[in-house]
């Protein structure tokens, strides 16, 4: 039964580059293949981990309503034809594949795609032990509801007190949403002096978090996002890099 590892906080929190990185651990612990989920409609967690995506769920959702509305579906239902679509958009890698939701490109709710992509994430995860979800960027990614149980659940947020409160409400949205996790993490991201504020603890507290990490400006991070480079190839001994292998360590 495969594991589903999903990450979520408010835009500019590095909450990709932690994604990527996470991929990156169960790859060099052999725990593939992966399957790698970018929930976000700006779609930049392929190159995070250099590949590029060339069809996602967005875009075949177009693609199925121009085909039904010009009479062109036949012999398949429209489901059907979505679904065998987003499993073409599928990008496959290394040791993981991908599938990116994209943003529509004409007029129209997300709600249907948003259904079969539930259904597809349903259905094919099961071919992978580990599944990582990138979620959207703010707090209306988890009423989405994409998925409703996973086993780590991880919060991320910079160290400002903004940011923190967005901790707080994260929690108490998947809790509104009645979203079930295993485990609970709470990241605090892009730390000038690499100590936690005094007010993790209470956050921790409220939130009853198995694990919470701060984790401080790294070089060799900022460096591979200037030159857009894949996060697969953080060295080893990166010390972001390792804190970010004991998060997943469990799992």
């Amino acid at each position: 039964m495969s594991k589903l590892i999903a990450v979520t906080g408010k835009g500019g929190v590095g909450k990709t580059t932690i994604s990527a990185l996470l991929i990156k651990y169960l790859l060099d612990a052999g725990k593939t293949p992966v399957l790698a989920i970018d929930a976000d409609p700006n779609s930049c967690l392929d190159a995070a981990l250099g590949v590029k995506v060339t069809g996602t769920v967005g875009r075949a959702r177009e693609e199925v309503r121009d085909a039904a509305s010009s009479g062109a579906v036949t012999g398949i239902s429209k489901n059907e034809l979505l679904q065998m679509k987003i499993e073409q958009g599928l990008v496959e890698a290394e040791g993981f594949d991908l599938i990116a939701m994209g943003r529509p490109e004409g007029a129209g709710c997300y709600c249907y795609a948003n259904n079969v992509l539930k259904d597809v994430i349903a259905e094919i995860s099961s071919n992978y032990p580990y599944v990582v979800l990138d979620n959207e960027a703010g707090l209306e990614n988890l009423s989405r509801r994409i998925v409703q149980k996973v086993d780590l659940l991880v919060l991320v947020s910079d160290g400002s007190n903004a940011g923190l409160n967005t901790l707080t409400r994260l929690y108490e949205l998947a809790n509104e949403m009645e979203m079930s996790y295993g485990k609970l993490a709470l990241v605090v991201n892009r730390l000038r002096t690499g100590e936690l504020p005094p007010r993790v603890k209470e956050i921790k507290e409220y939130t009853k978090a198995s694990i919470v990490i701060g984790l401080p400006d790294n070089a060799e991070i900022a460096e591979f996002a200037e030159d857009n480079k894949s996060y697969l190839n953080i060295s080893a001994d990166n010390p972001l890099y390792k804190k970010l292998c004991e998060l997943a360590g469990d799992e």
